[in-house]
């Protein structure tokens, strides 16, 4: 039984997975409104509600499954913001100490590549192995709010950078580009209500790409050329045309999501193709990459809902997954956080 903690940025979470059965049982206790009226995540009010959650969560978890249960204890190690990773370490050494079991660093990006394999874990617990192997060499996109990166996983489990961003991520790029239309935190979100009901072709924005033959990501360009749209029109004529813009906007992003992925897929020979990251959970999204892995016939594996965001259940699963391939930080005194870390570092 393993137990998960979770506090990279502003939602704590605690999660127990038994490899045998799957995720016992999933709590998270989210900032959002909190960090709401300030427009994006402030460190020291998020390390501070990690420090008033993790005891609250920490007894529903253990109500479900006593402390004798747990035979390991994973934690999110980075990325992340530093305080509130200090907060989740701390929090999980203490928990090793007094219950004598080893805890173990996870790379929160590399938890995000493996979640889409969550329910495929939930579904055939007993015949995962072989189910996954069949899967393998894996494409994966990762796109959050911080990270937009190309990923792949071959038959060993070991996970190969593939491409990121030259400067903002998408989900960046669109909270960003929410801001500028006047919507409120987090912006993405507001941006695929609005988008529903806007006309995609109404506004030509460039297509946030690099180099059309490189896999690299660049989204900078596109947030300037929304700002620069919006400078000319009134603030009635933004008002009236917000829906417009929101979808012309998001279509611009995701265009560049699925070229670049259309041209890894090309290159590379893969099973499957995943999605995951908070952006993933857009559904416009999520039907595009899914027509596209039709057309390039591998199957398609998005992360669930639950698991698109920060989750402590990805962060056991990989802790499992992961425990053979050299992608975990094995416990000891030398444990810490490293909240630059990268996806193979």
């Amino acid at each position: 039984m393993i137990l998960a903690l979770e506090s990279s940025c502003d939602e704590t979470a605690v999660a127990l997975f038994d490899p045998g059965r799957g995720l016992v049982g999933e709590w998270v206790h989210s900032q959002i409104t909190l960090h709401e009226i300030y427009g994006g995540v402030v460190p020291e009010l998020a390390s501070r509600e990690h420090l008033q959650n993790f005891g609250p969560l920490l007894r529903l978890a253990l109500a479900q499954q006593p402390a004798s249960a747990v035979t390991k204890i994973a934690v999110t190690a980075g990325p992340g913001l530093a305080a509130c990773l200090a907060m989740g370490l701390a929090t999980a050494k203490s928990l090793g100490l007094a219950w004598k079991v080893p805890v173990v660093g996870v790379n929160h990006l590399r938890a995000h590549a493996f979640s889409p394999f969550l329910g495929l874990h939930a579904n055939h617990p007993a015949t995962f192995e072989p189910e996954f192997a069949r899967l393998l060499p894996h494409l994966g996109l990762l796109v959050s709010g911080g990270n937009t990166i190309l990923l792949s996983i071959d038959e060993s489990r070991q996970i190969k950078l593939l491409a990121t961003t030259m400067d903002d991520a998408a989900g960046e790029a669109l909270d960003k580009g929410a801001k500028l239309m006047g919507l409120g935190y987090p912006g993405g979100p507001q941006v695929e209500k609005l988008a529903a009901t806007g006309h995609a072709a109404a506004f030509e924005f460039p297509k946030a790409v690099a180099q059309n033959a490189s896999l690299e990501f660049s989204f900078s360009g596109l947030k300037t050329s929304l700002r620069y749209q919006l400078e000319k029109m009134s603030p009635a004529t933004i008002e009236q045309r917000r829906p417009d813009l929101c979808a012309s906007y998001q279509r611009a992003v995701f265009e560049s999501l699925v070229r670049k992925s259309r041209l890894a897929l090309e290159r590379g020979v893969y099973r499957s193709f995943g999605l995951s990251g908070g952006v993933a959970n857009n559904q416009t999204l999520q039907a595009e990459l899914g027509k596209l892995a039709r057309q390039q016939g591998v199957v398609f594996c998005r992360a669930e809902p639950r698991h698109t965001g920060d989750n402590a259940g990805m962060i056991a699963f990989a802790a499992w997954v992961e425990r053979e391939v050299g992608g975990v930080n094995v416990s000891g005194h030398a444990l810490g956080i490293n909240p630059s870390q990268s996806l193979v570092g």
